[in-house]
C-alpha cells in the first residue's frame, strides 16, 4: 500500500534562538512538499519555534512516561503538547546507550505520548558489533518486539524509525540489499504485532541520510521516509532530503 512518506529532521542537541530563521525557511518549504515533514527540536526551542513557523509540525526530542511529579529535568507529554508541539521521538540510541533507556522504558513512554495525543517516531537500531556478527534482522526485530506500544488506536501516528548506531553521524551507510532485508523484516513484526494496522506504519531509515543517497534509500520497498540528523540542521541540506522523498 502507498504509505506518505515523513521526513522528521531531529536537531539533538543544537539549535538557539538565532537559529529559528532555518526554522521558518523549511518551514515553508514544507508547505507545497509532496511528503510530510517536522522537525524535532530542543526543548527550550519548540515554543518559539511554534510561533515563528505557524501550523508546521515540531516535535520534541524525548519525553517522560509519566504525566507529572517528582523527576527533575524530564519533560512530560503534557508539557510538550502546551508547548505546541505535534511529535516526539522515543528511543533513540543516543539515550538508550547515554541515559541507559531500556526497552521497556521506550515503551512506556511511547504508550504515555500517544495516549496523550502526541504522534511518535520510535527509534531501534543496532550496534556495529552485532552487524559484523551477522545479527542484525534478529537483535534489531527483537528490540522493536519488546519497545512497541501494547496498541495504537491511529497508525498514521506512529511511526519507527531504522538508525543502525554505527550508521549515524559517521557517514557509513548500510548497502541498500540490508536496508531492504531491515525493513521487510520490521514490517513483518509490525503486522504481527497490529494486524493490518501494522501496514499503515511508516518505517523511516536514519543514519547518514544527505542528499545524494537520499533517492536511493527512499526508493526501498518499506523506506518510508527518513528521520535525519545533522543534514537537518541547515535548509540547503535538509530540503533536497524532502524533494527526494517528495518525488
Amino acid at each position: 500500500m502507498a504509505r506518505r512518506k515523513l521526513v522528521a529532521g531531529n536537531w539533538k542537541m543544537h539549535g538557539l534562538a538565532a537559529d529559528l530563521g532555518e526554522v521558518t525557511v523549511i518551514s515553508m518549504a514544507a508547505e507545497t512538499a509532496a511528503a510530510d515533514v517536522a522537525l524535532c527540536l530542543p526543548a527550550t526551542l519548540i515554543e518559539r519555534a511554534v510561533r515563528a513557523a505557524p501550523g508546521f509540525a515540531i516535535g520534541g526530542q524525548d519525553v517522560h512516561r509519566a504525566d507529572k511529579g517528582a523527576h527533575t529535568g524530564c519533560v512530560s507529554a503534557a508539557m510538550l503538547l502546551d508547548a505546541g508541539a505535534r511529535l516526539t521521538i522515543v528511543g533513540h540510541s543516543e539515550r538508550r546507550d547515554a541515559q541507559g533507556e531500556s526497552d521497556t522504558d521506550v515503551k512506556a513512554k511511547a504508550e504515555a505520548a500517544l495516549a496523550a495525543g502526541l504522534d511518535v517516531i520510535l527509534c531501534i537500531g543496532e550496534s556495529d558489533q552485532v552487524r559484523e556478527a551477522g545479527r542484525a534482522v534478529p537483535t534489531v526485530s527483537a528490540q522493536l518486539d519488546a519497545s512497541l506500544p501494547a496498541a495504537i488506536t491511529d497508525p498514521g501516528r506512529f511511526s519507527i524509525a531504522y538508525e543502525p548506531i554505527w550508521a549515524i553521524g559517521t557517514g557509513k551507510v548500510p548497502s541498500i540489499a540490508d536496508i531492504g532485508e531491515m525493513h521487510a523484516a520490521l514490517r513483518e513484526r509490525l503486522i504481527a504485532a497490529y494486524d493490518e494496522a501494522g501496514e499503515q506504519v511508516r518505517i523511516l531509515y536514519g543514519g547518514s541520510v544527505k542528499a545524494s543517497n537520499a533517492a536511493e534509500i527512499f526508493a526501498v520497498p518499506d523506506v518510508d521516509g527518513a528521520l535525519v540528523g545533522g543534514a537537518s540542521l541547515k535548509p540547503s541540506d535538509f530540503l533536497p532530503i524532502v524533494g527526494a522523498a517528495a518525488s
